[in-house]
């Protein structure tokens, strides 16, 4: 069993890597660095506010489609990464807004500082922390948005104790995750390249709307919920073909979903 800090230190070196890189490649579902995973990525291209640049593939969902963003909010964005999801809160809470972006990992909050000044952008940060130790005050967010990280997090009950702690009282979150069905077997869960990529790290679905509760959320709206399926040969590696077959046709499975809650 790894210790919190060294599923931590496998996820920094992991996205590390694809900052490095500048990959194209999705963390959040292979390990073969060679070949495509992004089997969850969305297409923000017609978004505005998008940028290429800050686009990595590595989120599970559109968070910011179901946020409800006004202008002139706060907007934090939790695991911001090359800033992709930021710029596009940006373009919705407008130059009178603020977007906060929060990474741990510090080639990518470097990234995502080089594309801010790129674009002159002068409301929109990015700091360096961790979720479950959020560098930001108390009711400082209207809105919270994240984008396949909180499943990367060790502690999620912190994490969500976190997110409601610098949300306003009646702010919201929009958070685009990966969720389990049933089990999957445990060599997946343990593998250290699934893990850095979303799976392993997973809740079963029921757990982790309980998490959220706990936190003391209400009025939880799953916006979205998507069946994934991974790449034949990662399967293979852990199904026979006949048990691959069955997993991918039953209601059992790994989900992304967009969640949205209230404080």
């Amino acid at each position: 069993m790894r210790t919190a800090e060294e599923l931590k230190n496998i996820v920094k070196e992991k996205y590390g890597e694809i900052v490095e890189k500048s990959s194209k490649s999705c963390a959040c579902c292979g390990g073969d660095e060679e070949k495509d995973y992004s089997v969850l990525a969305e297409d923000y291209a017609n978004l505005e506010g998008y940028n290429p640049e800050a686009d990595l593939q590595l989120g599970c969902g559109i968070p910011t489609r179901y946020a409800q963003i006004n202008k002139g909010d706060t907007v934090v964005d939790l695991g911001s990464g090359a800033g992709n999801d930021c710029f596009v809160a940006r373009a919705l809470t407008g130059e009178e807004g603020r977007v906060i972006g929060l990474d741990f990992t510090d080639r990518m909050v470097s990234k995502a500082r080089e594309n801010a000044r790129k674009l002159g952008y002068e409301n929109v940060e990015f700091v360096l922390g961790e979720i479950e130790h959020i560098p930001i005050p108390e009711y400082t967010a209207d809105v919270v948005v994240s984008n396949c990280v909180m499943n990367l997090v060790p502690d999620k009950t912190k994490a969500f104790q976190e997110t409601y702690r610098i949300l306003k009282k009646g702010g919201h979150f929009s958070i685009s995750d990966i969720v389990l069905k049933g089990e999957i077997p445990e060599g997946l869960r343990n593998d250290a390249a699934m893990y850095a990529g979303c799976v392993s790290g997973a809740l079963q679905l029921e757990d982790y709307l309980d998490i959220v509760r706990k936190a003391g959320f209400r009025e939880l709206i799953i916006q979205v919920k998507k069946k994934m399926d991974l790449e034949e040969e990662i399967y293979m590696k852990y199904f026979t073909r006949e048990e691959m077959e069955a997993f991918r046709q039953s209601d059992k499975g790994i989900f992304s979903i967009t969640l949205n809650a209230k404080k």
